[in-house]
């Protein structure tokens, strides 16, 4: 295959940035080699379980959650064995026989601890946005109650954010996860920004890690971390860029369909997009396919809704929007903001600026790293904000998401929406029991959402994960939450 000079020239660049990313031979011992793993985002909060930080945990399997999820998104038991509801609470069973990595033992009052921390902290965890919860227990019992029946209880304690730790994790208003996990793995070890280092917890009380232990960079360069996998350098690589995918041996990439949408938010609070009708301009504005084609090389779908293809119900629960009339710009001058952090997002905001400018915008763009980006967007400083976000990472259930980007309370409202229709749907579909009927209200909810046009979906992401040849069963997790297991090594 000819690479074009572009990318040849990419490829060149990126020797510098390698040198050091994983320095010297790989370190084995006699139960074989430890993994290195490449990751896109360098912590944001130094790991504190109670913030997107959390999911890096749980992709290292050092940090356990009460329940987790199966590819349907249904419950099942991980530190928690079995759960019961009556009305507003909900009492699970503790497994026994766990021992924290400082050696302590996993009963009722950690358990206690680290949900009460979560549900008292500010901002909260998104899992519990719109949700008041207490916890209280004696034993291996623990009792959950919510302020108004929530079905979604057992989905929600899946969440990493709601990840179980020490006593010693706690300590002043800091959360530290170091040695305070319960899972195959501990983390012995956090240098900032650049890396983290684990080894295999020998007292773990299911199947033991088959790997000594894991290695991880921060390599937030999608270049560098894609050659970092074709020179051997790294032995998982998270998020390989679309434009590398081509540059390295297929055997070596897997692409799954995930619950990701690549979003553009629009002010609807201040600004040229608190009307209506030019957010319908803005809308009409936007040639997805030619995204989808030239950004992404063809390696996402075309958005139909925020929903996307990892949710095959989604699609055929649809009917058709009903938005508001567009009207012409005239001239509008916007401020379009996006990271750099995931490598095509910066190509997505280029393109925008010019569909945009072509149907009468001034567009200035706002590019920076997201650690630098993500408060002002929040505060709503941008008239438009270009999102890669995950749609069920939390819950396995897409209304946790709804809730947090588009109720008035969100989160993550980034469009500032404040819509009592809006706000019915989503209250509508988090009370409604899991099935059918839950997948009906959130796509009610949906169709709330995006007749405002305080969002336009633009295309669904895939997963393209690299594994060096050696590399076994590491985890391929559309709802990004596992990575090494203890399953996972390498030849």
């Amino acid at each position: 295959m000819r690479l074009p000079a572009r990318r040849l020239l990419l490829l060149a660049g990126v020797s510098a940035i390698l040198t050091g990313c994983f320095s010297g031979s790989p370190e084995t011992d006699g139960d074989g080699r430890r993994i290195r793993v490449a990751m896109m985002q360098p912590p944001r909060s130094g790991l504190s379980p109670l913030t997107d930080d959390a999911f890096k945990l749980s992709r290292w399997s050092t940090a356990e959650t009460l329940v987790k999820l199966d590819a349907d998104g249904d419950a099942l038991p991980a530190l928690a064995t079995k759960w019961r509801q009556s009305g507003r609470s909900w009492t699970f069973e503790i497994r026994e026989g766990v021992t924290f990595h400082d050696g302590t033992k996993l009963d009722a009052e950690a358990v206690v601890r680290s949900l009460t921390r979560a549900a008292t902290a500010s901002p909260k965890p998104r899992i519990l946005d719109g949700v008041e919860l207490t916890a209280h227990g004696n034993g291996h019992t623990v009792t959950v109650t919510t302020a108004t029946q929530d079905p979604l209880v057992p989905q929600r304690l899946s969440s990493p954010q709601l990840s179980i730790l020490a006593a010693k994790a706690y300590r002043g208003k800091t959360v530290d996860p170091v040695g305070a996990g319960t899972g195959p793995f501990e983390l012995t070890e956090v240098n900032g920004t650049s890396s983290a280092s684990l080894d295999r917890y020998p007292g773990y009380w299911g199947d033991k890690a088959k790997a000594p232990g894991i290695d991880v960079r921060f390599v937030p360069d999608g270049t560098a971390r894609a050659a970092a996998l074709r020179s051997g350098e790294a032995d998982i690589v998270e998020a390989v860029p679309v434009s590398q995918a081509a540059l390295v041996d297929e055997d070596l990439i897997t692409e799954v369909p995930m619950p990701r949408t690549n979003t553009l938010y629009l002010n609807t609070s201040d600004g040229p997009f608190a009307d209506p009708a030019v957010r319908a301009a803005a809308r009409e504005a936007i040639d997805a396919e030619s995204l989808v084609r030239g950004v992404y090389e063809g390696r996402a779908d075309v958005a139909e809704g925020l929903l996307g293809p990892a949710l095959p119900w989604a699609d055929d629960l649809r009917t058709p929007v009903k938005r508001a009339k567009s009207r012409a710009p005239q001239g509008a001058s916007i401020t379009l903001g996006t990271f750099t952090d995931r490598a095509e997002l910066p190509e997505v905001a280029a393109a925008l600026q010019q569909q945009l400018q072509k149907a009468g915008f001034r567009v200035k763009l706002d590019v920076r790293e997201y650690a630098n980006i993500e408060s002002d967007a929040l505060a709503g400083e941008f008239d438009a904000f270009v999102l890669s976000r995950a749609t069920v990472l939390d819950s396995g259930d897409p209304a946790a998401y709804l809730y947090s980007d588009f109720a008035s309370d969100g989160s993550f409202n980034i469009s500032q929406l404040a819509d009592r229709s809006v706000d019915a749907e989503l209250r509508r579909a988090g009370a409604t029991a899991t099935g059918d009927a839950r997948r009906a209200t959130v796509i009610a909810a949906e169709a709330a959402v995006l007749a405002t046009d305080a969002a336009v979906p633009m295309l669904h992401e895939r997963v393209i994960q690299g594994d060096a040849a050696g590399v076994v069963d590491a985890a391929h997790d559309p709802r990004e939450r596992e990575l090494v297991t203890a399953a996972t090594y390498v030849r």
